[in-house]
């Protein structure tokens, strides 16, 4: 399947224009999807997809395409892709078992692994960090400025999935990034509006003055906007490899401006990041194999227990819905409450257990366990809701992010997200580097029991500490039928990243979806708290919107709720990218 539209195209044409590493030409060609060679791409932005296509063309595999593509998003998608913050990655390598450095990250016999690249806590970070004399947040401090940055970890992960399973040198992988910085790419509308919504958002929330707008403020539509800076910064990685960023030229220069305004992120920290190689989330249901991201992501877990809980119970809520349609509710409507019932469980799971892995112990097998999600199910009812307010985790005995999905002709593929937290981050740039830093401390517990930015309550698990990992949503996943590919999918959208991941999967294996209905369906979303609250986007029909409200619900319509790219491997190979973003998705053939 493809999805390009004519400004898309346009878009496209404008790549291949200024000198990019490979030939555009090949984009005009396609194959039949049934071809044992195909592969896919299903990419936020025009430029990113192509880039990544190429790289496979050129016989790369789906890691190399990711490194590449992930260089080119901190270009031209600067509201998420980028070097100064962090994400996850999930990979299925079948052929690439005997890649470099290769160790097996999983007691199971498939070649999954999982790269957490998430931002640290500072050295300098301590509990009460965002809490004034009375214990009160202080608001906006976790959120903009210099104090709200995590130490990168964007550069460290690209390198560490490069330096295992990377076949294309890596200079090579960094240059289409480096030519779109110099040259320029053309701005979206979706991009300026964006920014300037940030811009009047942060004008009155940091008390030191942030540079946001020197360096985005003037974004156009249609106009070329160029980052020598950022191209400067580029070839120094490409040239040096993470050596720069964490210790050399970079790295002083990102330190240098966060100690002038009382940042708190040190060289020691820069030296100090690794990215970690976890073992991921694996979970058995609807004879498939679900793979993806264990803590500090929630996502993988919470998926999971979704899936297995609404397959539990299947067959009481298709009881429950004969009984609502005889009464004249409509499907939908019991469908959003079903799902509503099953996500305000996970929520509290995610705000009582989870958080950083190397600080918190976090019962992952235990809450994926087909026992605790029965005992965990049985109070969910099917024609009322559950008290959020007495909502408790259960008992175990004894935004703005992006997201990419690749899968290579040898079916190997990668999911991953990664993010700045909101759109842009925390309003810094770092002046001679040219990239922005992200606002990711946001995502701890601030104080337990006190929402983020994204509304979600977290606990102390996820307390503010040095060197931690805050708890993020992230939850770039595949999907494995009988030992193969079958879904490659995830999505940005804070908190609603997980209920849209889970939703699409069921939208394709329940509700037999193609891969562009998946993805462009109606999505709500209910996170425990605000109480009774479901949010959906992008639309509800009239009596599915009377039916929620007649049952004690609130509605709010989301102006955002995930941008889904998925890669779809059935009888034949799809890709779709959702409707709500300006991404690109591809199936073609490599020779």
């Amino acid at each position: 399947m493809i999805k390009v539209n004519a400004i898309r195209l346009g878009v496209l044409g404008l790549v291949g224009s200024i000198g990019l590493l490979f030939s555009l030409s090949v984009l005009a060609n396609s194959a039949s999807p049934n071809s044992a060679n195909q592969a896919a791409v299903a990419m936020p932005d025009g430029y990113s997809a192509h880039v990544a296509k190429q790289v496979l063309l050129q016989g790369g595999n789906a890691v190399d395409a990711a490194v590449a593509a992930g260089f080119v998003l901190a270009v031209t998608y600067p509201e998420a892709g980028n070097l100064g913050g962090g994400g996850f990655m999930t990979l299925f390598t079948p052929t690439l078992s005997n890649a470099k450095n290769h160790t097996p990250q999983t007691s199971e016999t498939l070649p999954v692994h999982f790269l957490d690249y998430r931002e640290k806590a500072p050295k300098a970070a301590f509990r009460d960090l965002y809490l004034d004399q009375s214990k009160n947040v202080i608001p906006y401090r976790s959120l903009v400025g210099y104090q709200a940055s995590g130490v990168p970890g964007t550069v460290m992960g690209l390198w560490q999935a490069h330096q295992r399973f990377g076949s294309l040198p890596w200079k090579q992988l960094l240059q289409p990034a480096i030519e779109l910085a110099e040259q320029g790419f053309t701005v979206s509308k979706e991009l300026e509006g964006t920014a300037q919504w940030y811009q009047n958002w942060i004008a009155n929330k940091s008390s030191t003055p942030l540079n946001f707008s020197d360096y985005f403020g003037d974004l156009k539509t249609g106009e070329t906007f160029k980052q020598p800076l950022l191209a400067k910064t580029l070839t120094r990685i490409a040239n040096q490899g993470v050596d720069d960023f964490y210790q050399g030229t970079t790295a002083k220069q990102l330190v240098e401006h966060m100690q002038k305004h009382d940042g708190l992120i040190t060289l020691a920290d820069m030296h100090a990041y690794e990215a970690k190689w976890r073992v991921p989330v694996v979970g058995q249901w609807q004879n498939r194999t679900v793979v993806s991201a264990p803590p500090p992501s929630s996502g993988g877990v919470a998926i999971v227990q979704l899936l297995k809980m609404k397959q539990q119970l299947q067959s009481q809520f298709d009881q429950a819905l004969i009984k609502a349609q005889k009464e004249g509710v409509p499907e939908q409507a019991m469908k959003a409450h079903f799902y509503a019932e099953l996500e305000k469980r996970v929520y509290a799971d995610r705000a009582h257990f989870l958080g950083d892995p190397d600080f918190v112990t976090v019962p992952v097998n235990e809450l994926i366990s087909d026992d605790y999600l029965t005992k965990r199910s049985q109070s969910v009812l099917m024609d009322e809701i559950s008290d959020s307010e007495t909502m408790r985790h259960g008992k175990i005995e004894t935004p703005e992010t992006t997201h990419f999905s690749i899968m290579d002709a040898n079916g190997n593929a990668v999911s991953n997200t990664y993010t700045l937290n909101m759109p842009f981050g925390s309003g810094v740039v770092i002046p001679e580097a040219g990239f922005l830093m992200n606002n990711e401390m946001d995502d701890f517990s601030t104080k337990p029991g006190v929402a983020n930015v994204f509304g979600v309550v977290g606990g102390k698990a996820n307390e503010v500490a040095p060197e931690k990992r805050m708890l993020s949503s992230m939850s770039p996943t595949i999907v494995l039928k009988d030992n193969v590919v079958e879904m490659v999918v995830g999505t940005p959208g804070g908190s609603t990243i997980i209920t849209s991941v889970f939703q699409t999967i069921v939208n394709v294996v329940d509700e037999g979806m193609s891969a562009q209905q998946a993805v462009d369906a109606p999505r709500v979303h209910h996170q425990l708290l605000p109480k009774d609250q479901i949010a959906y986007n992008p639309e509800l029909p009239a009596e599915t919107k009377t039916a929620l409200e007649l049952m004690g619900y609130n509605l709010k319509k989301n102006n955002y709720m995930g941008d889904v790219q998925l890669i779809l491997n059935q009888a034949e190979l799809s890709a779709a990218s959702d409707v709500r973003g300006r991404g690109v998705s591809e199936v073609f053939s490599v020779p």
